[in-house]
């Protein structure tokens, strides 16, 4: 399920329905930005490297996984223990279906390609992966994150058709204050100077890795430890959670 090659990858949302200001508090203790860090695919990396950087810095995240992939069939006891952990098992869909339509995807299968699924194809895979996760983590409620960023299926948008069965969809909430990075082969300055740059409305920054230290659209295992030092350095200011916890979060503002 290789992706092609993702690099400052960013969405920033028009305001429609969670709109602040900048007076307002909306995070725990008041920080300025919640940072979402998540990482797509079920990658053998994930575990061997940034799960346990995570961990020693007490930092949480989100993790986008594929329950057929080899990565993860064969390592069911560490997702489940990564999840006891207080990470999130995230669904990204059964099979990672991307759309074969588009430039550089001569790696999806055919059998794999979103441009041959219908909505409700697309609507069970997302029905048992759901299933599937919540028999490992126990969870009932959890976030989604679409391969490859893709939506349409052969007969319409299958993400409009899930979006109900999660507590948000990263890459697609309809927020003013949040924006996206998928970092690739860049360092962690890159990754802080996208941070610190952004304007004064944006509250929610989603960091998206895949491999690190190896698989895939990879960062380095150094930079990926900057980064999460960087944030640790700047507890007050940035709030760092699972998108799951994140979004419970915004849920609650709401009501109020």
């Amino acid at each position: 399920m290789k992706c092609s090659k993702v690099f400052f990858s960013v969405i920033v949302f028009s305001c429609s329905f969670f709109c602040i200001g900048d007076d307002t508090q909306i995070w725990p203790q008041g920080e300025t930005i919640a940072i979402s860090l998540s990482y797509d695919d079920a990658l053998d990396s994930q575990l061997d490297t940034a799960l346990p950087a995570l961990n020693q810095r007490g930092l949480k995240a989100s993790f986008y996984v594929v329950p057929t992939s080899d990565a993860f069939t064969n390592r069911l006891d560490e997702w489940r223990m990564l999840a006891a952990q207080g990470h999130e098992l995230g669904n990204h869909t059964l099979h990672h279906a991307c759309s074969r339509s588009k430039p550089d995807r001569d790696w999806v299968s055919p059998m794999n390609a979103l441009d041959s699924k219908t909505v409700h194809d697309m609507v069970k895979e997302v029905k048992v992966a759901n299933t599937l996760l919540m028999a490992l983590d126990g969870q009932k409620q959890r976030t989604f994150t679409p391969p490859c960023f893709d939506q349409l299926a052969n007969d319409g948008n299958y993400v409009d058709a899930v979006k109900d069965l999660f507590l948000g969809v990263k890459s697609t909430d309809a927020a003013s204050f949040a924006a996206l990075i998928a970092p690739s082969e860049i360092n962690a300055e890159d990754i802080i100077r996208f941070i610190e740059q952004q304007p004064a409305n944006v509250k929610l920054i989603n960091v998206l890795f895949h491999g690190v230290g190896g698989d895939y659209l990879s960062v380095t295992k150094a930079e990926h430890a900057k980064l999460l030092d960087y944030l640790v350095a700047n507890k007050g200011r940035y709030w760092v959670d699972t998108y799951r916890n994140i979004m419970l979060r915004k849920a609650e503002q709401l009501t109020k």
